[in-house]
């Protein structure tokens, strides 16, 4: 959404970048509501939400990468017990939407395919916050989940966790982003507490014009009501996923135990060796994830 009207200075009035702004922002909710109102095109919606009603929901957006979401998938039903993990799936292409809903049925996730997407290929940022807000509106609110979390495609536990804990004491919790006086929740981890903001006009979108990423539309409604001094947050740090490289040109992320890959973050010809060191990271965590299953398997065989 625009500043307010007496943040702009002078020359910005004289620039018109206040109308132009207002213009953009009245834009962005126009695609937002239009989007939010196409149905899914794969998955049963109503099923999925009779599911989640009163229950604890972990949504990963997917985009384009199938082994990511295998990993993931495995993984969260190892170390996160006792939730219902949901992958609503942004990628461009049916070849690989068709293979994720497969992985999905197969690992016991539950799957929904978006409708297709306006912003992808012109802004990741949008059309991530699009995707949320879809979720929001046709899956989450209508299903009054106890909590709902929303976690990147590429963040993988690697110990036992249960993110939603805090929320026994606070009405969110996840990673904080700072932007001045500002903050938000990045949008790749963060939890909420459905009763407590079931009311409000959530926009997990952008809000470019003060600054702030996707997830950082709860600016206005959410975060700017809670004080963030009280609130428990995510640790995290980056480091370079090799020890010869600057953090900047090869970077994961630690949020707490999970590990991500900041897959779009880092010079482009090292993604490849990137995602090389991430599988050989979970490597041994994907074996004991799997080791219950293959344990079944040889004990029911002859």
């Amino acid at each position: 959404m625009p500043r307010a009207m007496s943040d702009y200075s002078l020359l910005e009035w004289a620039r018109l970048r206040p109308l132009m702004q207002a213009l953009k922002t009245a834009r962005y909710r126009a695609v937002d509501k239009a989007y939010r109102s196409r149905p899914a095109v794969a998955g049963d919606v109503a099923a999925i939400a009779r599911e989640i009603a009163g229950r604890n929901v972990l949504v990963t957006v997917a985009f384009a990468d199938v082994n990511a979401a295998r990993w993931q998938i495995a993984l969260v039903r190892h170390y996160v017990p006792g939730v219902v993990h949901v992958l609503v799936d942004n990628s461009p292409t049916d070849e690989v939407a068709v293979r994720i809903c497969r992985v999905a049925e197969a690992e016991g996730a539950r799957y929904l395919r978006l409708p297709r997407n306006p912003w992808t290929g012109k802004s990741p940022s949008r059309s991530h916050g699009l995707a949320l807000n879809w979720t929001w509106h046709n899956l989450i609110r209508p299903a009054a989940p106890h909590a709902f979390g929303f976690i990147d495609d590429d963040l993988f536990p690697t110990a036992h966790d249960d993110p939603f804990a805090p929320l026994a004491e606070q009405d969110v919790y996840g990673q904080v982003r700072r932007i001045g006086e500002r903050w938000f929740l990045w949008a790749g981890f963060c939890m909420f507490r459905f009763d407590k903001v079931a009311a409000l006009p959530l926009d997990f979108g952008q809000d470019w014009f003060i600054g702030l990423d996707t997830g950082g539309g709860n600016w206005e409604p959410l975060y700017s009501r809670l004080d963030l001094a009280t609130l428990r947050e995510a640790e995290t740090r980056f480091v370079p996923f090799r020890d010869d490289l600057a953090v900047a040109d090869g970077p994961l992320q630690w949020v707490g135990t999970w590990l991500h890959e900041v897959g779009l973050m880092g010079r482009p010809e090292l993604f490849d060796e990137k995602r090389g060191t991430v599988e050989a990271l979970i490597a041994p965590h994907l074996a004991a994830a799997m080791r219950p299953f293959i344990e079944k398997e040889t004990a029911s065989s002859p």
